[in-house]
């Protein structure tokens, strides 16, 4: 039998020794290659329509995001065999000039930036109506919160998916609100829109309803789990985007729908 006190020594020496063959190893997240970044709408809304095209910044430099010029931007109306080629007015910034969103048709994106070249689709869903805005206080640990609630119809027997976009004080919260209809298929839905900040007496609260395609859904559930930085998409779990040749970002072909309501 090994004596007490030598198998504290022999603790002690395997101790240090895997102290000694750790090894440190160092990320350089300043070495990351840019990506380019676009983000598209086409609504059912009046024109014109814009398409935004940035790069992503290295991991310790500031959130400003360069804006990319000089792209070839076209969005072609495939149900309608009309394209339209997108004019930079401001730098990244890129705009429609003959097309209009219709509800069912399907939208081709392509951009030409920086030698390569990115493709996107996407079809403009039917619109749900939203009938109004509600409010619900809830009490928890001694603390009160008051969240916004969208009511509205959702219909049977079909796919649908919802975007709101909530704003109050003037302020739009960090959470992305989304919602797909898998489980509450033709019924009639009240759904809060949870918010690290609690709505106050008197705070004016705008809401936009977005009904969007399943392949944006997919896009902004993925990114709703995770930190954007002003909404920007951020490594290393990107989330999945409907643009092709490895981009960042989305375009969408949605209906819109805004109320205001103040919380008394």
């Amino acid at each position: 039998m090994i004596p007490l006190k030598n198998i504290k020594y022999l603790l002690i020496v395997v101790f240090f020794s895997l102290v000694a063959c750790k090894k440190v190893i160092t990320l350089d997240l300043s070495t990351a290659p840019t990506t380019i970044v676009i983000e598209g709408n086409i609504t059912n809304e009046p024109i014109p329509y814009q398409v935004s095209i940035t790069k992503t910044v290295g991991f310790y430099q500031n959130n400003t995001f360069p804006n990319v010029s000089g792209a070839v931007v076209k969005i072609t109306d495939s149900t309608m065999g009309i394209t339209d080629s997108l004019v930079e007015g401001k730098a990244g910034i890129y705009t429609t000039s003959k097309l209009f969103g219709v509800i069912g048709h399907t939208y081709l994106l392509d951009v030409i930036a920086e030698g390569k070249e990115y493709k996107a689709s996407s079809t403009m869903p039917k619109q749900v109506t939203l009938d109004s805005i509600s409010f619900l206080t809830t009490a928890a640990f001694g603390k009160f919160n008051t969240n916004a609630v969208v009511n509205f119809q959702d219909p049977p027997g079909v796919s649908n998916y919802y975007h709101f976009i909530e704003t109050f004080r003037n302020i739009p919260p960090k959470q992305i609100h989304v919602f797909d209809d898998r489980i509450s298929d033709g019924r009639y839905i009240s759904r809060q829109l949870f918010n690290d900040s609690t709505i106050i007496h008197r705070d004016t609260v705008d809401v936009e309803m977005q009904c969007i395609d399943k392949n944006v859904f997919s896009y902004l559930e993925e990114l709703s789990g995770q930190d954007a930085t002003n909404g920007q998409p951020t490594s290393p779990a990107d989330p999945t985007s409907n643009i092709t040749n490895g981009a960042l970002g989305y375009f969408s072909a949605h209906t819109t729908q805004r109320k205001r309501v103040v919380f008394q």
